[in-house]
């Protein structure tokens, strides 16, 4: 049973709450100069929670070496007027990402987080973008120098099922 949405709660992402068949592409190697990209397939369930002021976003990644599940969690502060996300992969699952924090902007959702990646100090950046009428898409790019260049390193193309 879903549980009544807050009048006040936002609706950023609304585009994305209900069920998907997921084209992801992933660069098989992260800031190492590589140029070789694998495609897969997956599932992806979106549900409101807090009110609407959250959602959880479940995912079945059909890796070629084997089946992932993961969990995104998003959550929203109204002081600030932004998003959190937070990444939990099932095959560490004591390990939650530290979150990307943003907001949308003329129909762009953009979030940043500091990281490390083998040690280094990286930057995040996840950009969404709704595309009404078409696939929404996600991608995810991480950056050595703060930000000043980028390397977008993972894709994914959204395609609704139908009910």
């Amino acid at each position: 049973m879903p549980l009544p949405t807050a009048p006040t709660a936002p609706h950023d992402f609304d585009f994305i709450v209900g069920d998907w068949r997921v084209q992801h592409r992933r660069l098989n190697a992260r800031l190492a100069g590589c140029t070789e990209w694998t495609a897969f397939e997956g599932l992806s369930s979106t549900r409101p929670t807090l009110g609407g002021f959250g959602n959880l976003e479940d995912n079945l990644l059909h890796l070629p070496d084997g089946e992932v599940r993961a969990i995104a969690v998003r959550s929203y502060d109204p002081a600030s007027a932004t998003w959190a996300i937070w990444w939990l992969d099932g095959r560490h699952p004591h390990r939650l990402d530290v979150p990307v924090v943003g907001r949308f902007s003329e129909g762009v959702g953009v979030f940043h987080a500091d990281d490390t990646l083998d040690g280094r100090p990286i930057r995040v950046r996840f950009i969404w973008r709704p595309n009404p009428g078409a696939h929404p898409t996600w991608e995810q790019a991480f950056s050595p120098d703060a930000g000043a260049t980028w390397e977008t390193n993972w894709t994914m193309e959204f395609t609704r099922l139908e009910r």
